[in-house]
Formats: C-alpha cells, structure tokens, sequence
C-alpha cells in the first residue's frame, strides 16, 4: 500500500510518498530527515496534545496544557478523557506537571500558562 503525505519537519513541505510494502520505502523527498518523518508517520504516527483544563480561579477559569513529547496518536482521544475532570488550583505555574506519564508513555501533561490567582 502506498501513502502520500505531506512532511512537515521543515518549510520545503515536500509531498512524500511511503511503500509499505517495499519496508517504507520513502520518495519525494529533498532532506534525509523526510526519509524519517515518512517512515515514523506511516509506521508509529505521534502527536503534541493540546486541550485546557478547569481552574478554580475567577480571572481564568482555564489552564492551557500540552504534552511535553509526543504521544501516539491512537491514544490520543484516552488521553483527553484523563482531564475531564482534572481541577487546578492557583498557584499553576508554566511547566507545572499535570499529569504525569500520560498512560504509562515517559510523556507529562504540563501547564503551559501561569495563573497565580
């Protein structure tokens, strides 16, 4: 099966393509690090997560959180539930675990805003 992607490791932007079945074999690229992107994207795709989490606070009612690696990308929407009920209380400052390994990855959400109040 072929897969066409676009690579998004640096600005050129190149439209990849990836053979599984000649072991990820991947063309359209202008950098060796598109040859990575490809086989790591069809292989073990990864995302940063990105959401907000409550805070008991009047000023800001919400926290931005990310991820601090990536995580796979199948396990993304289980990932979101765990903040479903998560309640921060101030002092949050940028860089504070929220919740740490993220279903057993070596992956932290953190807190990406400081709220003091």
């Amino acid at each position: 099966m072929v897969k066409e992607l676009i690579c998004i490791v640096c600005p050129q932007g190149c439209h990849l393509t990836v053979d599984e079945e000649k072991d990820c074999q991947v063309s359209g690229n202008r950098c060796a690090r598109g040859v990575a992107y490809g086989k790591s994207e069809v292989m073990n795709p990864t995302r940063i997560l990105t959401s907000t989490v409550c805070v008991r606070s009047a000023l800001h009612p919400r926290c931005p959180v990310k991820t601090d690696r990536p995580i796979p990308k199948k396990d993304l929407l289980r990932a979101m539930t765990l903040l479903d009920d998560m309640v921060l209380v101030p002092p949050v400052r940028r860089g504070d675990v929220v919740i740490a390994k993220v279903l057993g990855h070596s992956c932290d959400f953190v807190a990406t805003r400081d709220i003091l109040e």
